[in-house]
């Protein structure tokens, strides 16, 4: 099939995925402590599924970047209480997080499962788009509504946002795990199958390298890591 005749097809059913991701997920209840232990990143699929999922992905060149700005992935979106999707992945992703009467971390501690550090302010922590919003723009994006895009931007449903240390996440930039993967290298099995998921999820395409990359990442999975979500 033609790549234009799959990138429609891909297109043609984006909005019915996106109209279940689009309803916003229960922000945390505000409280002074967040629970002892962290939920962490949502349980991506297992590497079984992750790869038959990568197999079925579009493989096709990057979409120009003409266009882009963040500012069309509108975040961080309102989740009640004065939360908005950022404080609710610091309280999510954290360990005896304190909030103030803004929702605001004023205490905690935050693990960053890309490069092991520990973190003690939620001014060290970023809150990463494991698919950056420009490689989700030159992946099939930049045809989406602004509505759609926010959806992607602000998904706390799906292994698409993580507390992680600043550092890492600015090393990262918009790179693809062809680019750029995690340097704790124990950490590239979830990465890949949350990386494969939500392009999977939103239909977005993969190049070749990326598609190279992430099998090899995806062979990194231990027998039972398809059950393990950390």
């Amino acid at each position: 099939m033609p790549t234009s005749m799959r990138r429609t097809a891909a297109v043609f059913t984006l909005p019915l995925t996106l109209a279940v991701l689009a309803t916003p997920a229960g922000a945390a209840a505000h409280s002074a402590v967040a629970p002892a232990r962290p939920a962490g990143l949502p349980t991506p699929i297992t590497a079984a599924n992750a790869k038959t999922a990568l197999d079925a992905l579009l493989v096709d060149e990057p979409r120009p970047m003409t266009g882009y700005s963040r500012a069309k992935f509108p975040h961080w979106s309102g989740q009640g209480e004065a939360c908005d999707s950022r404080e609710v992945v610091l309280e999510r992703d954290g360990q005896d997080v304190q909030r103030d009467d803004q929702c605001r971390a004023t205490a905690g501690s935050w693990y960053s499962e890309y490069d092991g550090r520990t973190l003690s302010a939620a001014s060290q922590v970023d809150i990463d788009h494991i698919v950056p919003l420009a490689n989700a723009w030159r992946s099939g994006a930049d045809t989406w509504t602004t509505g759609m895009r926010k959806a992607f931007a602000n998904d706390l449903q799906n292994p698409q946002l993580i507390a992680v240390s600043a550092a890492s996440n600015r090393s990262k930039g918009d790179q693809n795990p062809a680019q750029w993967k995690p340097p704790l290298a124990s950490y590239h099995c979830v990465y890949a199958r949350a990386w494969v998921e939500v392009k999977r999820n939103y239909a977005l395409a993969v190049t070749a390298p990326e598609k190279t990359a992430l099998t090899e990442m995806l062979e990194t999975c231990p027998a039972d890591g398809a059950r393990r979500g950390r």
